[in-house]
């Protein structure tokens, strides 16, 4: 039995965090030369790394990033924005304006991963096919969900998709339908407290995929471990589910598409 919640000491994720970022000069900034390298060193001690940077004129600097679970949208900007502001601050001590613009991104575009997680239950067959035909009341579709639409706070617009999975441990298969019920209705009373907008539940005997819209202020490690550990809550504190997960962004284009974007 689990006598404890699953946290960042306990959980061992696998993760895919990757975004495109949209800063908004105010003028013209000192070369990227001048500061790209100390941004760099900087940012990793925040856990966010800076993979590529370009100017598109007039005013845009472009970053695509990676990032660990941890990392929440807002801690994205300060660490990027902020410290960026901080290295030319001599010459420009009001650099950027306040807007931006973030994107999750993944090897995959939305339209893909979503397909895919709909389609897991045919790739998943049981022998006994009384068993499909229970595990397939449970995969669930949310049409109107689209995460394709940024979302705008205080100070600039995102679009912030996961596709998260969860696995059972051991790999154990679970088919009863009260259990599989219970799952569902857990997950569905996570994303409703937690703000998150569902598309997709692909829900087998043994795993689980979620596509997710979240909002801006959880990090990736909060939104899986709230599923984590309310679905141990849900199974009465039983061990169903693996200390770990698999978390990856996924949005509008695809890492190909980003960086044919960039010099």
């Amino acid at each position: 039995m689990r006598n404890f919640k699953d946290t960042s000491h306990t959980c061992a994720p696998a993760y895919q965090l990757r975004w495109s970022l949209a800063l908004f000069a105010q003028g013209d900034l000192p070369p990227a030369e001048n500061w790209c390298e100390s941004l760099v060193s900087a940012t990793e001690t925040d856990d966010v790394r800076v993979l590529e940077r370009c100017f598109k004129p007039p005013n845009v600097w472009l970053f695509l990033l990676s990032t660990k679970p941890s990392v929440a949208p807002p801690k994205i900007i300060w660490s990027v924005k902020g410290r960026l502001q901080n290295l030319i601050r001599k010459t420009h001590p009001k650099a950027f304006r306040r807007n931006f613009s973030l994107t999750s991104i993944g090897d995959a575009k939305r339209e893909t991963v979503e397909t895919y997680v709909a389609g897991q239950l045919g790739h998943h067959r049981m022998a006994d096919e009384r068993v499909q035909d229970r595990l397939a009341q449970f995969p669930l579709t949310f049409p109107d969900v689209d995460l394709s639409q940024p979302v705008f706070s205080a100070h600039g617009q995102y679009v912030y998709n996961l596709h998260l999975v969860l696995v059972h441990q051991d790999r154990w298969c679970e088919v009863r339908e009260d259990v599989l019920a219970a799952t569902r209705d857990m997950i569905l009373r996570v994303a409703r407290g937690k703000k998150h907008r569902l598309s997709r539940v692909s829900q087998f005997a043994d795993h689980l995929h979620l596509t997710i819209g979240c909002p801006y202020e959880a990090s990736p490690e909060q939104v899986a471990l709230a599923y984590l550990n309310n679905l141990a809550y849900a199974h009465g504190m039983a061990e169903v589910y693996r200390h770990g997960y698999y978390v990856g962004t996924f949005g509008e284009y695809d890492m190909g598409a980003v960086r044919r974007t960039l010099p």
